[in-house]
């Protein structure tokens, strides 16, 4: 059991690390919180990460419910899942414009901002549709192992998710060291190995969300064996 609530909280942190991706805030962070004093930015920074653990938190302890509201099974929410992650993974790679997902009207709106926490760092940035998806995935994973109690998974699950917080605090902590060290081509070298991880994890989803499909009696009822 120890074993299994190590791999959950491992498993959580690689799967929501590349989505979250905290150096796409770095290349950012130095633009938005230029009017803003030192210890106003890492307080800034200390909310969204707040935030961020919060808001996935919420999305994995309601992922059964709302799959149940809206009749959303486990193979469609893998291979949806899946595909969202991979267009995001896709983004990354092959950025049209730029890496980031603030459209001009929302970066102005962001620069004349004095709370940034939320919006746009927290989300869209740490926690948008990609992560969401996994933790509501997450969720219903949990309720389909016997490894460990339905609890204990769930704790651990948010443990992971806090451990992915604390990497994302320390990495915007660091952004303008990260900046200057690494710098646009860097960063944007780094954002695009996270983006090859993400389309690897999101052709899996959609792999395991196909084979449950096809392995589900409902969708693919199983042949007779024809009496001899």
């Amino acid at each position: 059991m120890l074993f299994a609530i190590f791999t959950t909280i491992f498993g959580t942190l690689m799967a929501l690390l590349p989505i979250c991706n905290p150096l796409i805030s770095v290349g950012v962070l130095p633009g938005l919180t230029a009017h803003l004093s030192e210890a106003e930015r890492a307080r800034q920074v200390r909310r969204a990460c707040y935030y961020m653990a919060g808001i996935l938190t919420t999305f994995l302890l309601a992922g059964a419910l709302i799959m149940d509201f809206f009749s959303i099974s486990i193979p469609g929410l893998r291979i949806a899942g899946g595909m969202i992650v991979s267009f995001i993974g896709f983004r990354m790679l092959f950025p049209v414009e730029r890496p980031a997902g603030l459209t001009n009207a929302a970066e102005e709106e962001a620069h004349n901002k004095d709370d940034i926490s939320f919006t746009p760092l927290a989300m869209p940035f740490l926690s948008g549709p990609g992560s969401i998806a996994v933790v509501i995935s997450m969720s219903s994973g949990l309720h389909a192992q016997n490894e460990m109690p339905l609890l204990l998974g769930y704790a651990s699950v948010v443990a992971g998710i806090a451990l992915t917080a604390w990497v994302a605090w320390l990495t915007l902590r660091a952004a303008a060291p990260l900046y200057r060290v690494l710098g646009e081509n860097g960063i944007n070298a780094v954002v695009r190995i996270m983006g090859f991880f993400l389309i690897c994890i999101g052709v899996q989803f959609f792999i395991n969300g196909v084979s449950n499909l096809l392995h589900d009696p409902t969708f693919m009822p199983q042949r007779v064996a024809a009496s001899p």
